[in-house]
């Protein structure tokens, strides 16, 4: 069975992005799922010092083990300040340090939301923009706008976002 890891670029216990991706990955049919928190990956602060001093911190080996192992990846960045936010930054430089492909081309379904109108659209474009020249393979991508007002329990709730997630989730299935 394939397995695809979701998770959101964010360190946020009540994660809009993390409920996107969760939802977004149960979506997919015939495949195991294991949800990351960044939370549960702690790590200090990127510094090239402390990195000569300490070496690179197991936390930041086993995202980047989990990321390997996987056949798909469904990520959803939060944006703070129109760019990632400093908790997956921080675990993207570590990673980073380990392998500068640290996407290692697996599929993935890269998305945004927030609670605004443009659904974390800058980040979005960051990330197209970056991930592919650290091994990212975007085969697709998605961002949900107005988070309250367009999302429930029960997914989606704007017909039109939905159709969208939806083709999106085709174009990544079929890629895993």
């Amino acid at each position: 069975m394939k397995k695809i890891i979701a998770f959101a670029g964010s360190n946020s216990k009540e994660s809009i992005n993390k409920q996107l991706a969760a939802y977004a990955a149960s979506q997919i049919s015939d495949v195991e799922v294991e949800v990351l928190d960044l939370n549960e990956f702690e790590l200090p602060l990127y510094g090239i010092d402390l990195e000569n001093e300490h070496g690179i911190p197991d936390n930041a080996h086993a995202f980047l083990d989990k990321i390997k192992s996987s056949d798909g990846l469904v990520l959803s960045l939060a944006e703070h300040n129109g760019a990632y936010s400093t908790a997956f930054k921080n675990i993207f430089d570590w990673m980073s340090r380990i392998d500068g492909k640290l996407w290692s081309d697996k599929p993935m379904l890269l998305m945004a939301t927030s609670p605004g109108g443009r659904g974390g659209a800058t980040v979005l474009e960051i990330a197209k923009g970056r991930f592919p020249y650290m091994g990212g393979n975007i085969v697709a991508d998605f961002s949900l706008p107005s988070f309250g007002q367009n999302f429930s329990e029960q997914g989606i709730t704007d017909s039109e976002l939905a159709e969208q997630l939806e083709k999106a989730l085709n174009t990544f299935e079929a890629s895993i």
